[in-house]
């Protein structure tokens, strides 16, 4: 994460410097998620993003963004339409901070404020540093799933992790120096903790804490049975990589340097 905030500082100072043409603004949307309590819907929401951005124009075709954001996204078997995943019964909600650097790809030439192709579908990739922290709610009270350790770890997983972000919208050029980005993007996590869930049942035996060991196995919450979580049964989806995505819209504020325009 300090490694990536020194990069958007250095590239915030060296645009100032150079005099070239950048921008600032806000950005607001919808989080999604997909994991091992949503392993089939790519297109899922779940909660609420927003977050500020700066963009550096490095000529018509070419931009680098730096954005911060804060998301939440979640997840609940109960409401899968899988009896597997219902009668599991795990859920989960995660609050998420993202910094992020993306090389943005104009399909027109888009040079805004000056009256040139006001309208540009786009792509981007990039690289990102998120935090999460993910929670559950039990018997109306919330904990933080993390330092619980519901599948028996050793220690607990870390909080932060990098994510590679990659999508596409469109620019808008609404007038002079406003202009206006929708974009959607996924983020592929370098963790499959997003949601505390990724491996194993493990044995009863292995909690000392009560509340660790009710988090780690709900099933019996529906019907009184918890024949789900048998030691050394699967309990989430095997797969390394959680996903979460975010779909915004954003108004950014052009700086011009009419001494230093690009063509």
């Amino acid at each position: 994460m300090r490694g990536l905030l020194t990069l958007v500082v250095l590239m915030m100072v060296g645009v100032c410097a150079k005099a070239q043409k950048w921008e600032i603004g806000v950005q607001a949307g919808a989080a999604g998620y997909q994991g091992d309590l949503n392993q089939r819907n790519p297109l899922q929401v779940s909660g609420l993003a927003a977050g500020i951005l700066m963009r550096y124009n490095v000529n018509g075709y070419i931009s680098i963004k730096a954005s911060f954001t804060k998301a939440q996204i979640e997840g609940a078997d109960s409401t899968s339409k899988y009896q597997q995943q219902r009668d599991r019964n795990l859920s989960f909600f995660t609050p998420m901070s993202e910094l992020a650097v993306t090389g943005e790809f104009n399909f027109l030439k888009y040079l805004p404020g000056d009256g040139y192709n006001s309208f540009t579908p786009f792509i981007y990739a990039g690289i990102a540093s998120t935090r999460y922290n993910p929670q559950a709610t039990y018997q109306n009270e919330t904990y933080e799933l993390r330092p619980l350790r519901t599948e028996g770890q050793r220690v607990p997983y870390k909080n932060s992790t990098f994510a590679i972000p990659f999508g596409g919208g469109v620019k808008y050029n609404i007038s002079g120096k406003l202009s206006l980005v929708a974009d959607i993007g996924y983020r592929t996590a370098y963790t499959d903790r997003l949601d505390d869930v990724a491996n194993l049942y493990t044995s009863p035996n292995a909690f000392r804490d009560p509340i660790a060991l009710a988090l780690s196995d709900r099933s019996g919450e529906r019907n009184g049975c918890f024949n789900i979580g048998a030691p050394g049964t699967q309990r989430g989806d095997l797969r390394k990589h959680d996903t979460y995505m975010l779909y915004t819209i954003g108004i950014s504020y052009i700086f011009l340097s009419q001494k230093c325009y690009y063509r």
